[in-house]
């Protein structure tokens, strides 16, 4: 998703209203329920909040001068790997073996045999379209944030095709966005 991401690719930002900022605050309780309390320390009631539109329909959250989660269309939020290195307990996670990261870090989706092979872990029971955290095997932070395309009984049972669609990985353009101006 922000593999060619620039700057550039912004077509504009705006300071939302208190209101557009408290749907915003109350579909991230919802989808994040155990993260509420952080939530008011992330987007307090009176700091200002924008929205950045991009290409492809993305929208970026900032407050406080930082990417905190997008949003494709009017799809789930997703946090930014930054938050996620602050807050890793935020997300559900799956880890992939050693000879994924390179490929990872090219921006290539996570594919079933990466993610059933002897490095790899699948802990929790997930369903199809779930967003997922991505650790690489040895590592202790996340890598990269994606959807799973099935759920983790289907991806260990057929073990071909993508099992974790990537959405934002180190060192792509939304991670080098930083700080947002």
């Amino acid at each position: 998703m922000f593999k060619k991401f620039t700057p550039d690719s912004m077509s504009g930002q705006s300071r939302v209203k208190a209101s557009v900022a408290r749907a915003i605050r109350s579909q991230l309780v919802e989808q994040y329920p155990m993260m509420e309390g952080v939530f008011e320390e992330l987007i307090p009631k009176k700091a200002p909040v924008m929205v950045a539109k991009c290409q492809h329909h993305v929208s970026l959250v900032v407050c406080g001068g930082e990417v905190l989660f997008f949003q494709e269309r009017n799809g789930p939020f997703f946090p930014t790997l930054r938050l996620l290195h602050q807050y890793p307990q935020m997300l559900p996670t799956v880890q992939v073996d050693k000879g994924a990261i390179k490929h990872i870090f090219k921006g290539a989706n996570i594919m079933c045999p990466g993610l059933t092979s002897p490095g790899a872990r699948m802990e929790t029971p997930l369903e199809a379209e779930t967003i997922v955290a991505v650790h690489a095997e040895g590592k202790e932070l996340p890598l990269c944030i994606g959807m799973t395309k099935m759920s983790t009984d289907e991806i260990k049972k057929v073990n071909a095709g993508i099992g974790v669609e990537l959405c934002h990985y180190l060192g792509d353009g939304l991670w080098k966005l930083h700080p947002f101006e």
